[in-house]
Order: C-alpha cells, then structure tokens, then sequence
C-alpha cells in the first residue's frame, strides 16, 4: 500500500491491518508539520529527527505513566493472590 508523510509517498507492506497504518502514518505526518511549523525549518531530514525525538518524548513520558500505576497495581494484587490462596489452604 502507499501512504503519504510529508510530501513524501511510501510503499509499505500492511499484511492486515491497512487503517492503522495510515493512522500512524497520518499522526507521522502531523508530527513533522507541527515540527516544521514550530521551528520553520524545511529541511525534512531535520524536521523528521525532531518529530521523532518528540514522538520519543511522548512514548518514554507514557512508559512512566504505566509503570507508575502498574507497580503499585501489581503489588496489590499480588497481596489479594496471596490472601485468597491462604484463606483456600485454611477451609481445605
């Protein structure tokens, strides 16, 4: 299939799923004009590093986000395991 990221026309293989490539590929091209816009820069190799340090950005700034809650998460239901496995071996 083709998809377009800033002005630039790509072939890619999309074995099953083609709408959710050209969703990345939109939010790509997004990335890059917002990019281009903030820092007036033409350059599409700059402005393709930068996008991808922000889109870097966001990912490291979301693993955080998960990590922060699934600890937590993790360790409580780990304890809950442990209570209902305890309360089992003592009614058997």
């Amino acid at each position: 299939m083709k998809i377009e990221i800033y002005n630039q026309s790509y072939n890619v293989q999309a074995d099953e799923n083609e709408e959710y490539l050209k969703g990345l590929a939109a939010f790509v091209d997004e990335k890059m004009r917002s990019v281009a816009e903030a820092t007036r820069t033409i350059d599409s190799v700059r402005v393709a590093v930068l996008a991808a340090l922000n889109i870097a950005d966001e990912l490291h700034t979301l693993k955080k986000r998960q990590d922060a809650i699934e600890g937590p998460l993790r360790q409580r239901v780990e304890k809950c395991v442990a209570m209902v496995e305890k309360t089992l071996e003592q009614t058997a």
